[in-house]
């Protein structure tokens, strides 16, 4: 398995690590509870340097990206960010993805760790514009600071004032490399994630600068056990779960970012004729009327006919109560139907609610 640049900071905080997209990983430190709680209320570091990095540069580059991904390029500047998706001609997700522009010729995507070879294979495919396509996931370490006091704990690890809006990025220095620190994050709290390439000295010294700084804040580090959690709470797609090539962005709730007015892009005429022919399924946010822990894979049920299925679930750490979500059939979202989930041959009752699960 492969190592990020701060596998002897997991070690050194006791985490318990595993294999995750070919790397070890850790899943918690002191457990997830406690981890996704001081995200939702002081602040948490994450290590997600396992992500992938792709650099698009050439005189093509916002040709190339406006074509390759869903949402529109043409509203970004150096400085902005993205939440965009690709898809395949039939309209199926190939991946969800960051897209930042770096300058008028250059962007950087950032995709799933799981998804690096095949997402690259995807957009040398698609290159038809003679750009630059390089992979520099493993040039990159990547942390996330999270929570609401994530903002007072980056400034004073880098000594300089950050008022940057959501899905903005902007530059500091740290041990005499530059640092990208952009306002994003899979948490729905205030958070930052810092992208650089310096090694593995560099990156160790910037974990435990932030460590200190935030140790006011009762700052903890955090594992992907919390971090799924924490998106599930928000509502946020996690891909192989709740996307992936057999679903499309419209009825996974994805239509914000699907520009169907732009004049072109991969998947856009199916698209089309999905919205045109009506959803047969929505992705749905549901919640248990009695403790359960809801699954992926468990089963919907309307009376005795399966329904959907979940493709993500967990018990809320903020709620204390089962949330999850599932892909349904519409017919059943627009009538009285009682819905169920089947757990181990038992009935649980749920209900359809709105996103987020937590209101901010």
């Amino acid at each position: 398995m492969k190592k990020t640049r701060l596998y002897s900071e997991h070690v050194k905080h006791g985490a318990k690590l595993v294999e995750f997209a070919g790397y070890s990983m850790p899943i918690q430190y002191e457990s997830i509870i406690a981890e996704h709680k001081a995200v939702r209320n002081s602040v948490g570091l994450f290590d997600v340097s396992h992500m992938g990095e792709v650099i698009i540069e050439g005189d093509a580059a916002f040709e190339y990206v406006q074509n390759l991904t869903i949402n529109d390029v043409s509203t970004l500047f150096p400085g902005r960010v993205q939440y965009s998706a690709m898809c395949y001609e039939d309209g199926g997700i190939v991946d969800d993805l960051l897209v930042y522009k770096l300058d008028q010729k250059k962007f950087m995507l950032v995709i799933n760790a799981s998804n690096i070879e095949k997402d690259i294979e995807w957009m040398h495919r698609n290159n038809t514009h003679g750009v630059s396509i390089k992979d520099v996931s493993d040039e990159f370490t990547l942390i996330a600071v999270q929570g609401p006091y994530s903002k007072k704990v980056v400034e004073a690890v880098f000594g300089i004032k950050i008022d940057i809006e959501y899905y903005h990025f902007t530059y500091g220095e740290f041990a005499g490399e530059k640092v990208l620190i952009s306002r994003t994050g899979y948490t729905g709290e205030l958070g930052y994630e810092l992208y650089f390439t310096g090694d593995e000295e560099m990156a160790c010294k910037l974990w435990d600068a932030l460590m200190k700084h935030g140790n006011d804040y009762f700052i903890k580090p955090c594992g992907l056990g919390s971090r799924d959690s924490l998106r599930l709470e928000m509502g946020f797609c996690l891909y192989g779960n709740d996307i992936d090539a057999t679903t499309n962005p419209l009825e996974a709730g994805l239509g914000w970012i699907t520009k169907l007015k732009k004049e072109k892009f991969t998947g856009k005429d199916s698209l089309l004729k999905i919205k045109e022919d009506g959803l047969k399924r929505k992705l749905t946010p549901l919640v248990c009327l009695t403790k359960s822990f809801p699954r992926h894979g468990y089963e919907v049920m309307a009376g005795d006919t399966v329904v959907g299925n979940l493709t993500s679930g967990t018990v809320s750490p903020v709620l204390d109560q089962g949330i999850a979500l599932a892909y349904i059939d519409v017919n059943y979202l627009n009538s009285d139907s009682r819905l169920e989930m089947m757990v181990r041959g038992n009935r649980i009752p749920v209900s359809v609610t709105k996103l987020p699960f937590i209101k901010k």
